[in-house]
C-alpha cells in the first residue's frame, strides 16, 4: 500500500473498451478521472489525441506516464489476449526507451497472473488494417505489436524527464485483416460510430462474421487488461499500489 507521498501515475487510454478495463466511470473524450494516486485520461485514438491527454495528465500532477490498452499483433506467436510489456517504442522516425526498472517491478507483479511477452511496439500514425501491411511492419521494424498512441505519450514523457511504461494486450493477430466495416464506421477521431458501421453492413452483410470474430478478440484483450488492473490495484475506492515506481 502506498501513501500520499507516492508519485501520481498518469494512464492514457484511447478507446472506451480500454477505459472500462480500469473503471466503470464514464468519461467523454478528452476527460480524465483520478483514482487514488492514479490519473486516467480517455484520449481518443491517434497520436495527436494521445499527446494532448499525456500533456494534460502531466499538468494535473502526473509524474509517470503509462500507455494502456489494446494492440495489434505483429509477431506470429501472438494471439488475442496475450500481454505485452514493451521494452521499447518505435515509429517511422524515432525510438523511445521504457523505464526498465519500473518495467521490472511491474513484471514481477504481473508474472503471478499472466504470461508476459517482451519486445518492441511500433506506433503508426494511421490504422493498419491489412495482415500484409502488419507483416511488412514487423519485417522492417522487428516490433512484435502495433498501436497508434504509445510513441506520442513516450515523447511527452521524454521531453519532461518522466518515467514511461507500456501495458498492452493483443486484440487482432497479425494474420487477421480488419473488416472493411470497421474502417467505414470510423469518424474523424478514430472512433467507430454505430450508425456508420450499420449503414455499411446493410450493403455488406457478410462482414458481420468478421466483426463478431474481432469482437471476441477485443473481449479477450479486455479480459486480460481487467486482470492486470486488478493485480496492480487500479480500481475504484482502492489506493493503487504496485503500479507506482
Amino acid at each position: 500500500m502506498h501513501d500520499n507521498a507516492d508519485p501520481i501515475v498518469g494512464i492514457v487510454v484511447a478507446l472506451p473498451e480500454e477505459l472500462r478495463s480500469l473503471t466503470n466511470i464514464k468519461l467523454k473524450q478528452g476527460e480524465h478521472v483520478q483514482l487514488g494516486n492514479i490519473l486516467i485520461a480517455y484520449s481518443g485514438a491517434g497520436m495527436n489525441n494521445a499527446a494532448k491527454a499525456a500533456q494534460t495528465l502531466m499538468e494535473k500532477g502526473a509524474k509517470q506516464l503509462v500507455s494502456w490498452g489494446c494492440a495489434a499483433g505483429l509477431a506470429q506467436n501472438f494471439k488475442p489476449g496475450d500481454l505485452l510489456l514493451a521494452e521499447k517504442i518505435v515509429d517511422e522516425h524515432d525510438q523511445f526507451d521504457i523505464d526498465l526498472q519500473w518495467r521490472g517491478n511491474v513484471l514481477k507483479v504481473l508474472n503471478a497472473v499472466a504470461s508476459v511477452h517482451n519486445g518492441s511496439l511500433f506506433t503508426s500514425k494511421e490504422l493498419i488494417s491489412r495482415s500484409q501491411d502488419k507483416q511488412q511492419i514487423h519485417q522492417n521494424s522487428h516490433a512484435v505489436a502495433l498501436d497508434m498512441e504509445s510513441a506520442a505519450i513516450a515523447e511527452v514523457a521524454r521531453k519532461n524527464g518522466m518515467p514511461f511504461l507500456v501495458i498492452r494486450s493483443i486484440a487482432d493477430p497479425v494474420s487477421m485483416d480488419l473488416p472493411a466495416a470497421v474502417l467505414a464506421g470510423l469518424d474523424d477521431n478514430g472512433q467507430v460510430k454505430l450508425s456508420k458501421l450499420l449503414g455499411h453492413l446493410l450493403g455488406h452483410p457478410w462482414e458481420v462474421f468478421g466483426l463478431i470474430r474481432l469482437g471476441l478478440h477485443f473481449h479477450a484483450a479486455q479480459k486480460t487488461l481487467k486482470t492486470v488492473a486488478k493485480q496492480l490495484g487500479i480500481q475504484e475506492n482502492k489506493q493503487p499500489a504496485p503500479i507506482a515506481n
